[in-house]
């Protein structure tokens, strides 16, 4: 019989971006978003040594306009980098501080790292994999993720379906890193340390509202031409996989 975890899981949401005015007028920032994608998970995990509802303590962190406030990795678990607008190879202030701040965690600390998309990216980057645009372009809204061995194992899924938005890649795994899945696109969809790190490059925790909002903005701006804009939109709607991410990053942050 499984023995209830002790204490609750210290997540600290590391947020680096701002939502759209809808996304954050209903969730605040994109640690909302996150913390609703993390406790649905949670009451569909049904573990008997994980509590859903007291089994994580949540704490966000806005970086991008806060750089110069982190979590002390004594009082933590884990982070979360979350997905962002900018580039994670940029050679900006607070991207470097981001990427020295994830090295130092990985490297010198017991804290566990869970990346999406730029964050995923910042994780590479900290790990010395090569970061940056994609040659072969843009992947938008619900895409299919063909899973690896392991991935199959992590996710628990022959496949998963998640919503993407990026531009930007990582090129190849870092030494030590295992593969969790690929894309026609990207070859790193994700990866995975046991008992260190976990990142998907997609965003397991938009939805079809959230990924429309985007994809309606990014349109308006120009970004997306009429005819990527009707070709993403088509898949705005397609069921996705974001809950079975979930558990795998909670089944992540509660291996012994």
């Amino acid at each position: 019989m499984n023995l209830k975890v002790a204490s609750p899981i210290r997540l600290a949401i590391l947020e680096a971006d701002t939502p759209l005015p809808n996304t954050k007028a209903k969730f605040q920032g994109y640690g909302g978003v996150f913390e609703l994608l993390l406790r649905s998970g949670a009451k569909a995990l049904e573990r008997p040594d994980f509590d859903a509802t007291t089994g994580l303590e949540i704490s966000r962190w806005q970086i991008e306009l806060e750089p110069e406030k982190y979590p002390n990795p004594e009082d933590i678990d884990a982070i979360l980098i979350t997905g962002s607008r900018h580039d994670s190879f940029a050679d900006t202030p607070w991207i470097n501080t981001l990427v020295e701040y994830t090295a130092k965690i990985l490297t010198e600390t017991s804290v566990r790292a869970i990346g999406v998309c730029f964050g995923h990216q910042i994780i590479g980057r900290a790990l010395k994999a090569g970061v940056g645009r994609n040659p072969d372009g843009w992947e938008a809204a619900v895409n299919d993720v063909q899973l690896s061995e392991k991935g199959k194992e992590i996710f628990g899924v022959d496949k998963i379906r998640i919503h993407q938005m990026h531009r930007d890649i990582v090129f190849n795994y870092p030494e030590g890193v295992e593969a969790l899945g690929s894309s026609p696109v990207c070859k790193v969809q994700g990866m995975y340390v046991a008992k260190k790190l976990i990142t998907v490059q997609g965003h397991p925790e938009f939805n079809e509202e959230i990924m429309t909002e985007i994809l309606d903005t990014r349109h308006a701006t120009g970004i997306f031409d009429d005819e990527a804009y009707n070709a993403h939109f088509k898949k705005v709607a397609l069921p996705h996989d974001g809950l079975v991410v979930s558990k795998a990053f909670l089944r992540f942050l509660l291996e012994q």
